[in-house]
């Protein structure tokens, strides 16, 4: 009985020694540690075979610290790209308030003549009429201010040369002083074109002493008329002279030369133009 006891006790003793005597020589695990806290992985030496006694177990410890990324990956666009700023409208111009003109200190209405003829030879007389003139102004013709003499507040005249009526077309006409302070408003002259004679030069008809007969005809109606030097054409043009060449007319009123020359395209009933002669041939 007593054998049996001491057997028992020293049964449990060693027991107790196997399963609780190697916990004392584990290693503490360091809780000391900054947050966050390293993961600890615990691995097994490769190629040794596990013992069931855990204290012949091989530990290594290894620290594994992650870094934090510095943006959040799960609001992370892989597909974003750069959209740029819609451009700012350019803000339409705000057109400026129109000044009202001022109202002329004078007043120009109406000029005599009003309407010349271009070419017209010699110069002419121009009447300005209007209001509220003054003996210091003049009248500014086409932009070129001409001699001006004052008849009263109400009526200028002036003298405008030929070439300044050479080509149709406006004139412009205003009056006004030499330091622009006293000023009308603007009126216009019209320049028309000069009528022209309606004929060809076709045939000439020599005589003695070359009293020729120049054929004319009209281009309207193709009638041939024959003219010497000094003869009425078309009741407002007269023959002033006549050669081979061409026959030189004049309108009667306005005193313009016009030249018609020689055309080489006759008709089939138009007179035959003889050559060129001496005095001695005759005709």
């Amino acid at each position: 009985m007593i054998a049996a006891g001491a057997l028992g006790l020293i049964a449990i003793v060693v027991l107790g020694y196997v399963f609780f005597g190697g916990s004392s020589s584990k290693p503490v695990a360091n809780n000391n540690r900054p947050s966050p806290t390293p993961k600890t992985i615990m691995t097994q030496t490769v190629g040794q075979p596990q013992a069931e006694d855990s204290s012949n177990i091989n530990v290594t410890e290894v620290i594994y610290n992650p870094a934090t990324p510095p943006w959040s990956e799960s609001n992370r666009n892989i597909f974003a790209y750069y959209i740029p700023p819609s451009p700012t409208p350019t803000p339409l111009p705000i057109p400026p308030t129109p000044t009202p003109t001022p109202t002329p200190p004078m007043t120009a209405q109406s000029l005599s003549p009003s309407v010349v003829y271009a070419r017209t030879p010699g110069d002419f007389t121009l009447q300005v009429s209007g209001d509220k003139f003054t003996p210091a102004v003049k009248i500014v013709f086409d932009g070129r201010e001409l001699p001006t003499r004052f008849v009263s507040t109400q009526q200028l005249f002036t003298t405008v040369p030929a070439t300044y009526i050479l080509n149709p077309g406006v004139r412009k006409v205003i009056v006004r002083t030499s330091d622009n302070r006293l000023y009308s408003n603007e009126i216009t002259l019209n320049v028309t074109p000069a009528p022209e004679p309606n004929y060809t030069y076709v045939g000439l008809i020599g005589k003695p002493r070359y009293n020729d007969t120049a054929v004319l005809q009209d281009k309207s109606t193709k009638e041939l008329i024959s003219v010497q030097r000094g003869d009425a054409v078309g009741g407002r043009f007269r023959v002033v002279s006549i050669s081979e060449k061409e026959v030189m007319l004049i309108e009667a009123n306005l005193k313009i030369r016009y030249t018609i020359s020689f055309s080489k395209e006759q008709s089939g009933n138009s007179p035959y133009r003889p050559p060129s002669r001496s005095v001695d041939d005759e005709p």
